[in-house]
């Protein structure tokens, strides 16, 4: 298999975008308008993850001028690459893009049906803070996670697997 690459994505990343996102998700999707605002925005980073310049994976994290709590607001990693890591390279990659932004706390929701997400985080140090009841568009609970950041000791510098 060909490498995976992390990097931030780009206005001309949107199409693939949408893509991975339907192709993942049954509800709670963004349009496409709502990606092309993110990638332009200063309070958010969008991370993809490629394979043979193919989008493969995409983070988004959210960040508020006067907070120090950054949010990971979507993972979503292609069907057919699911187990390979590539989750756990983009959440590597938004931690890395938290600290840089002066973040100490990383927080998210996970769906409560979500099991191998909620191992990823668990097992990158994140901890269980409460639920969300009914907090998706199809009725689904959400369990809270947080994660304090430590110093990143690896400069900063995006990684290639």
């Amino acid at each position: 298999m060909s490498e995976i690459h992390i990097r931030r994505a780009v206005i001309g990343d949107a199409a693939a975008l949408v893509e991975l996102e339907n192709a993942t998700f049954a509800a709670d999707r963004m349009c496409a308008r709502q990606w092309r605002h993110h990638l332009k925005s200063a309070s958010a980073q969008v991370y993809v993850a490629t394979r043979r310049l193919r989008v493969v994976g995409a983070a988004v994290v959210f960040f508020r001028r006067s907070s120090r709590v950054a949010r990971l607001y979507s993972i979503a990693v292609a069907v057919c690459e699911r187990g390979s890591g590539i989750g756990e390279k983009l959440l590597r990659a938004v931690e890395r893009a938290a600290r840089r932004r002066g973040s100490r706390v990383l927080r998210l929701e996970v769906r409560n049906d979500n099991i191998g997400a909620q191992r990823l985080y668990e097992r990158h140090g994140y901890r269980h803070l409460g639920m969300h009841r009914a907090y998706y568009e199809d009725g689904h609970d959400a369990r809270r996670y947080e994660k304090v950041l430590l110093p990143d000791m690896n400069g900063g510098r995006l990684e290639k697997a």
